[in-house]
């Protein structure tokens, strides 16, 4: 009864103020620390840019844990803004530092996409496209455990009928359980051994051990693997351009500047 009582009156809250309907926090405010809003956007951003959180984490699980971080650091900051540490040789030694940090780094990034072309990334990607040989990939889930017995009652409980997902929650010490696609290559031996062997929607009937464990497979697809579409590649095929861009660029930088070099002990290096 409590629970439909409690439920009955979040309802009505609801209904009263639709415009907070979909509201994190109170009205998408997290805290407010002496007066200064923390946003639950701000927060959010950093766990949905992170995929190494997001990946092994629930964004309400990581918002609990986050909030007093961030109430901390606004805290460390208020203070410091109260104090006179900005007048400090050491704070203007370190503010200088970090602004020629970041004005070569805009300066670099500048610099190298005036060299990288739009049709320099499709040449690429053409011949990324030209030399793509397709081959078997499979999109699996997986369940990780540290001993067989373990492994074996997973696999009975999974054909009795329980969920693969809630047994992995349960039990893997992976908790990435969706793979994705992957190709047999891309997997320890054993565990691409396994997985090729086996069919669209078939279960593994036997654990199988690695050097991290003991592996329960359920393979959700198999395909002929396909070249990334331009959209995805592109990233990708900015990263390799600007390589080659930064060595130009640091060449041509080298060429027309005098650099005098010496050693620990004071002789000049050609």
């Amino acid at each position: 009864m409590k629970t439909k009582y409690i439920a009955a009156i979040a309802l009505s809250l609801v209904l009263f103020n639709p415009l907070n309907a979909n509201a994190e926090g109170k009205s998408g405010i997290a805290a407010v620390v002496n007066g200064e809003k923390i946003t639950v956007d701000e927060i959010k951003n950093v766990y949905t840019n992170s995929p190494q959180i997001n990946s092994r984490e629930k964004w309400d699980a990581f918002y609990d844990k986050a909030l007093n971080v961030w109430v901390s650091s606004k805290l460390v900051q208020q203070a410091a803004n109260g104090s006179n540490v900005r007048n400090s040789n050491e704070y203007k030694e370190q503010m200088e530092a970090l602004g020629n940090d970041v004005a070569s780094k805009l300066y670099l990034r500048q610099e190298l996409d005036k060299r990288i072309s739009e049709n320099d990334l499709k040449n690429l990607y053409n011949q990324y496209k030209n030399r793509f040989v397709s081959e078997k990939e499979m999109r699996a889930r997986h369940i990780l455990v540290d001993d067989e017995a373990t492994a074996k009652d997973i696999i009975a409980r999974v054909k009795k009928g329980q969920k693969f997902n809630d047994l992995a929650a349960q039990y893997s010490k992976e908790k990435r359980v969706d793979l994705g696609y992957f190709t047999k290559r891309m997997m320890v031996p054993e565990f691409g051994d396994a997985a090729f062997a086996m069919k669209k929607g078939q279960l593994s009937q036997t654990p199988i051990k690695s050097q991290f464990g003991y592996h329960i497979i359920y393979v959700d697809d198999v395909r002929d693997s396909k070249p990334l579409s331009y959209k995805e590649a592109e990233p990708q095929l900015k990263g390799v351009l600007a390589q080659e861009a930064a060595r130009s660029l640091m060449a041509d930088m080298n060429k027309n500047a005098k650099v005098e070099k010496y050693s620990l002990d004071g002789k000049t290096i050609q």
